[in-house]
């Protein structure tokens, strides 16, 4: 593939010439992938070794793991329909993030081991809260600029 075919591929794939992995974009990118890693290894982990010691806990973190790797891919994957995903993928994660964090905090005996996004995400240091609000104004504010352009 020739550097014009692939800049009209990402024309293409990103209306107004905008990808949705450009400037803060890849950071967002990259902190997903490491979400993944970090949901997806402790989770499998988890459930292969321990499982029946917290299943709810271990499926709801594996649950995280795959959404981070959904939202990893639309955002790597680019154009409008990616976008449209990735935000509604973002809001369903950060619905579940506070809803497993006042889960947490009103009954601690429901989760006898942690989840991704016990505590609000305290234990990965509120990445997981403060993560989907940057990717939710990300997507908003590209959305705004491809719109104008």
């Amino acid at each position: 593939m020739t550097s014009g075919e692939a800049e009209t591929v990402a024309a293409r794939e990103a209306p107004g010439g905008r990808r949705l992995i450009a400037g803060p974009g890849i950071l967002l990118v990259w902190l997903y992938g490491v979400m993944v890693v970090g949901a997806v290894s402790r989770s499998a982990y988890q459930i292969s070794t321990e499982f029946d010691r917290a299943p709810l806990a271990y499926t709801l973190s594996a649950v995280a793991g795959i959404v981070y790797g959904f939202i990893t891919y639309t955002l790597v994957r680019g154009g409008e329909t990616a976008r449209r995903a990735a935000r509604i993928c973002c809001a369903a994660e950060l619905v579940g993030v506070v809803a497993v964090g006042t889960w947490t905090l009103a009954d601690p005996s429901a989760f006898p081991d942690t989840t991704v996004w016990s505590d609000f995400g305290m234990g990965y240091l509120f990445i997981p809260v403060l993560l989907p609000l940057s990717a939710l104004y990300w997507l908003r504010r590209g959305a705004r600029e491809t719109a104008a352009a």
